[in-house]
C-alpha cells in the first residue's frame, strides 16, 4: 500500500510542477500581448490550467504526502523533512500568488513585464532542485 501511495504522490507532484512551470510562461506571453483575442485566450488558458490541473494536483500532493507522513511518523524527527516541508509551504504560497496574478490579468490590472515573469518562472525550478536533493541525499 505504501508504494502505491508514494507512486501517486510522485505523479501528483509532477503534474503540479508541470503547472507551476507552464503557468508563469503563459504569463510571459500574456504580458506581451495587446490584442483582445490573445488576452481573452490567455485568460482562459491560465484559468483552466490553474483550476483543472494545478489545484487538483496540489491537493493530491498534499493529501498523499500527509498520508505518507502518517505511515512514517518518525520522519517528522528528521531535519531534511522539516526543510522540505518549509519548501512545500513556499510552493503553496507561489501557487496562490499565481492564482492572484490570473485574477489581475482577468481584470486587466497586470502591471508586471514579460521580463518579471521570466524571472518569476525560475522560483519553482530552484525549489524543485532543493526538494529533490533533500529527499534523495537527506543531508541533515
Amino acid at each position: 500500500m505504501y508504494l502505491w501511495i508514494k507512486a501517486f504522490h510522485i505523479v501528483a507532484v509532477v503534474c503540479w510542477f508541470a503547472g507551476l512551470f507552464y503557468l508563469p510562461r503563459l504569463f510571459v506571453y500574456h504580458a506581451g500581448s495587446s490584442d483582445a483575442a490573445s488576452l481573452a485566450r490567455f485568460c482562459l488558458m491560465e484559468r483552466r490550467l490553474y483550476r483543472g490541473i494545478m489545484l487538483p494536483s496540489m491537493l493530491a500532493t498534499l493529501i498523499l504526502g500527509l498520508w505518507l507522513l502518517h505511515l512514517n511518523p518518525l520522519w517528522l524527527k528528521m531535519g531534511w523533512l522539516h526543510a522540505k516541508l518549509l519548501l512545500v509551504v513556499v510552493l503553496i504560497g507561489y501557487h496562490h500568488i499565481c492564482g492572484a496574478q490570473i485574477k489581475r490579468f482577468a481584470r486587466g490590472e497586470n502591471r508586471r513585464s514579460e521580463r518579471f515573469f521570466r524571472w518569476f518562472n525560475e522560483l519553482p525550478v530552484v525549489v524543485l532542485l532543493a526538494i529533490v536533493i533533500l529527499v534523495v541525499v537527506k543531508p541533515f
